[in-house]
């Protein structure tokens, strides 16, 4: 092994799961094109996993082997480098909410950044660009009840915001009602019948 990979290896130990190692954090080390093939041979030689142009991560190594980092560590990570708000996609906050019984079968985010695939090993985690009032409440439960509402559309919103109004807290619903002049129409006055008026 060369004396850039070694030393990029060094410098990368005890990175946290999910961690992302970014060619470009690299470039004190020596030349864009040394980092790179440097980088390249890491990934074949499995100490590296590439998961986009210039994004790379550590696989976590287990007592069964080497394994992908989990898609919401790597995610997290990427959307801290990219100063990006990212946060589940509705199916997955309808699931988590009990709206709905089906599974997501891809790992999919709504992000505030361009849509784009990352790739995880055998895994492909998709990044889709949302409307920012999807992300207007963050990763809070208020915020996951809106992106459960968006996926379900206007015609199962009303029922389902009737469902969660229950199991909601006062704090939850209040920042619900406080994001009405950033959502849709259809949703925005769903939300005053249900949770204001209702």
């Amino acid at each position: 092994m060369n004396t850039l990979a070694k030393t990029i290896l060094e410098r990368t130990e005890g990175l946290p799961e999910g961690a992302t190692i970014c060619a470009k954090e690299l470039l004190h080390l020596g030349s864009r094109a040394a980092v790179d093939q440097a980088l390249s041979r890491l990934v074949k030689r499995g100490h590296f996993m590439r998961v986009s142009r210039g994004v790379y991560v550590r696989p976590v190594e287990s007592r069964f082997g080497k394994r992908a980092p989990s898609a919401s560590a790597v995610v997290e990570h990427v959307a801290g480098i990219k100063g990006e708000t990212v946060a589940p996609h509705g199916a997955a906050a309808a699931n988590k909410l009990g709206l709905t019984t089906q599974v997501p079968v891809r790992s999919v985010y709504l992000t505030s950044g361009p849509s784009r695939r990352l790739k995880l090993g055998s895994e492909v985690v998709e990044l889709r660009h949302a409307p920012r009032w999807q992300l207007a409440l963050g990763n809070h439960p208020a915020g996951e009840v809106l992106r459960a509402l968006a996926w379900l559309g206007p015609e199962k919103a009303v029922e389902a915001l009737r469902a969660l109004k229950h199991k909601l807290s006062p704090q939850e619903l209040n920042e619900i009602a406080s994001a009405r002049a950033v959502l849709p129409s259809w949703l925005a006055k769903q939300v005053s019948e249900v949770v204001v008026n209702g």
